[in-house]
């Protein structure tokens, strides 16, 4: 059976996080594992408050995975501090890990800070270099390339920005654009356009954390990353349209509609 790792924070709602990347794993039939690195109390309305796991916990965490069940994907989210950044950058090293997918959580829909100033270049400098694919929506990838992203080209050409940082592929989502929510993926020599219909709904809790752990989830499955990415995008945009009606905010998706 093949095997992926989450190293992302929890959801106590159910809804992102490690619980939204097990439920998307399952989905894929891959077998899910965790690394907890903050718990989280939210829910569909926003974040109340987040706790950081120590840097040790979170090592002994990794030591306890890759040296028992090796996983075939990874995929990480929330790495708020520093230290735990520089902590699972050195394990990903010692333990030579591959199909890393990187989702740079830098904030909840309401705004909580999820990634500290303090943090950032240490996640350009040691994490993004080992990432076989990067992930982030238009407000990180603004953060990352330094580009105001207005357009399609200003995707590219941000997209072109961001490689240059050492990821060996970046894939800017397009769903803070108007129209319809397309995703261009760039592997340092080509663009591949995934288009996607909008669907009108505010149940979108969890979305850049399920997208990531699909893209992870079919990596694991020995598929190269512009599939990887395609299979993720629909398994996606189906658990957008069926999405349930929990919660007083943004409600959830349904992870296992298929």
């Amino acid at each position: 059976m093949k095997t992926a790792l989450t190293i992302a924070g929890s959801d106590c709602s159910g809804g992102a996080g490690i619980q939204a990347d097990i439920k998307t794993f399952c989905a894929f039939g891959v077998y899910g594992m965790s690394v907890i690195t903050s718990v989280v109390a939210e829910n569909t309305c926003g974040v109340i408050k987040s706790e950081n796991i120590t840097a040790e916990m979170i090592h002994l965490q990794l030591k306890a995975v890759f040296e028992d069940i090796f996983p075939d994907a990874i995929k990480i989210g929330m790495v708020s501090d520093a230290k735990i950044i520089e902590c699972i950058a050195d394990d990903l090293k010692k333990y030579n890990a591959k199909n890393v997918v990187s989702d740079p959580v830098m904030a909840a829909k309401d705004g909580y800070k999820l990634l500290n100033d303090n943090a950032l270049d240490i996640y350009i400098n040691k994490l993004i270099p080992l990432t076989l694919l990067l992930t982030p929506n238009i407000p990180e990838a603004e953060i990352l390339s330094g580009f105001s992203i207005k357009t399609k080209d200003d995707m590219k050409k941000a997209a072109e920005k961001i490689i240059s940082l050492g990821c060996e592929n970046v894939l800017i989502k397009g769903g803070h654009m108007n129209g319809d929510s397309t995703d261009i993926l760039f592997d340092g020599n080509k663009f591949y356009e995934f288009e996607g219909k909008r669907i009108h709904t505010k149940n979108t809790h969890g979305t850049g954390c399920t997208l990531s752990s699909a893209i992870a989830s079919s990596l694991a499955c020995g598929e190269n990353t512009e599939i990887s990415v395609k299979k993720a995008k629909s398994f996606l945009t189906s658990a957008i349209e069926n999405s349930l009606e929990l919660g007083k905010g943004n409600g959830p998706l349904n992870h296992l509609i298929g």
